[in-house]
């Protein structure tokens, strides 16, 4: 198979980094990686800016191919190796799998002020004091609510799939922070951080 690689930041605090090695990872799909200072901008510089076309972290390299975006990835990487052989990461009926694709989007689209005020260092390093703000809290009431329409099981969609990870992650910047998350919510996410593809990902990190 030719080679795959995974760019990342150097202190594994990028999510979706972090969805991407989860991607390879649950795949079984062998892969190298190579890090970069985002503090020095690394990521701003040759050879990675004339590398990755939106010169953002992370991008993964198949062979000559190199992809940048973490959601452009996923996909990539669940139409080029998918199964036999290969876990699925994403649903495979048409309305889950549209449904899948909507969360993720959403998690990266909106939530912009919660995603600033607890930023992955409190997930990733150490939790902060400072109280959300006004519209910190409405984007996480936004989250909470949404959230709990959508889980009614130990997954999403019956069997797990990558956007149970990005769910569990953006929970956890409350969670992890000692905000309130209503009890069902915190037991999904601490099962989902528990899985062993989250879990080397974290390993990374330590």
């Amino acid at each position: 198979m030719t080679a795959l690689t995974l760019y990342t930041d150097s202190h594994f605090h990028s999510p979706y980094a972090m969805s991407v090695f989860v991607t390879l990872t649950e795949k079984k799909l062998p892969f190298a990686l190579e890090t970069l200072d985002m503090a020095a901008g690394q990521y701003l510089q040759a050879p990675y800016r004339d590398l990755a076309l939106t010169a953002r972290v992370p991008a993964l390299a198949h062979g000559d191919f190199v992809l940048s975006e973490s959601s452009a990835i996923i996909e990539y990487l669940e139409e080029s190796f998918g199964a036999p052989g290969h876990a699925a990461v994403l649903p495979s009926a048409p309305r889950e799998r549209a449904r899948a694709r909507q969360v993720q989007a959403w998690l990266r689209s909106d939530l912009g002020v919660l995603r600033g005020e607890r930023s992955t260092l409190v997930v990733f390093v150490a939790p902060v004091a400072t109280p959300l703000s006004a519209e910190g809290q409405a984007a996480a009431d936004k989250l909470l609510r949404i959230a709990d329409s959508l889980i009614t099981g130990p997954n999403l969609f019956g069997d797990w799939c990558i956007a149970d990870t990005e769910l569990a992650l953006m929970l956890n910047r409350l969670i992890l922070n000692g905000d309130p998350v209503p009890q069902k919510l915190r037991d999904y996410a601490a099962a989902q951080w528990r899985r062993d593809s989250v879990q080397e990902w974290l390993a990374h990190g330590r």
